[in-house]
């Protein structure tokens, strides 16, 4: 039985738009606790984390709200980091992606202090990889995983204690369709594999998945950081930076299916929900589906095992 536990993280201070602080609640009301149990969980909410409010302030020096991100951020890292030393598998429900850089830095030191392998299984419509220099707006929700390998303020690039928190061979991007110029260019030196929405078009979501997965064994711990902006704004009109093409309702449960598949998931970010924004709650119920499939729901019995069929 897994031992999942819910950490809510309600704030927008790293967004364009505000209303992602109201996420965790549409998640909560939209039945995520009944789902997981149904799914043979044993489910622990632990409530939502407080932080500074959004003061709604231009950037300063490329950063828009640089000292509030970082207590924010700080939160996430020790609630994240308490549980996994529980032993139990921590979903953070956002709130903005600037949060996974708190959420993703505990989940790194954990692997370090553990002897596991990291594997961030990165779904989003955006790279998340701008810098001071390359941003076009100061939102750090564009920034997480350039602060992930290193790129960022001391305050949010050296929460591990180490830097970069991760390595680029440790992150796989998937559903990609929307890069600022100077990120894509700094991007392709990262060395980050990515997949995006062409490459979907091209191969199809499930050898998408196949490479993005490929790798993973019984040492490692999968973190998927999940962007609801991933999927195509048709389905998921509650999201505040909403990209036309992307994966449909199929592909994205056959993302998750597939992670599920590993057996290996150790830690979720569920990001990005905007309420403000959604139509009758239906981003937030896609969202549980979703979850539904990470952990365990599909059509029939799978007669395989892992990502090999």
């Amino acid at each position: 039985m897994p031992q999942v536990s819910l950490i809510g993280a309600p704030t927008d201070i790293g967004a364009s738009r505000l209303g992602c602080r109201l996420g965790p609640q549409s998640l909560r009301v939209a039945g995520i606790v009944d789902a997981l149990e149904r799914y043979g969980c044993d489910v622990h909410d632990a409530g939502d984390l407080s932080g500074p409010d959004n003061p709604q302030q231009p950037p300063v020096d490329g950063y828009r709200h640089l000292p509030e991100v970082a207590e924010w951020n700080r939160s996430v890292f020790a609630a994240t980091a308490a549980e996994l030393t529980a032993g139990r598998l921590p979903i953070l429900l956002g709130g903005d992606h600037c949060l996974a850089i708190g959420s993703i830095s505990a989940v790194a030191a954990h692997c370090r202090a553990s002897g596991r392998k990291l594997r961030v299984i990165w779904v989003d419509a955006h790279a998340d990889f701008n810098t001071a220099e390359l941003t076009p707006s100061g939102n750090i929700h564009g920034m997480p995983v350039a602060c992930l390998a290193g790129h960022g303020p001391d305050e949010l690039t050296t929460l591990t204690g180490t830097r970069p928190a991760i390595g680029t061979d440790e992150i796989r991007q998937v559903g990609l369709r929307s890069v600022d110029p100077g990120e894509k260019a700094f991007l392709n030196e990262s060395g980050i594999e990515v997949f995006d929405m062409r490459f979907v078009d091209e191969i199809g979501m499930r050898r998408t998945m196949v490479r993005a997965l490929a790798g993973v064994d019984e040492n490692t711990h999968l973190h998927l950081s999940l962007d609801l902006d991933f999927v195509d704004p048709e389905i998921a009109p509650g999201v505040g930076t909403p990209v036309r093409g992307g994966p449909t309702y199929r592909e994205a449960q056959l993302v998750m299916e597939m992670i599920a598949d590993t057996h290996r998931l150790g830690s979720v970010d569920l990001v990005e929900l905007n309420p403000a924004l959604d139509v009758r709650n239906t981003t937030a119920e896609l969202a549980v589906d979703l979850i539904e499939s990470l952990f365990g729901k599909s059509t029939l019995h799978r007669l395989h095992e892992g990502i090999a069929l």
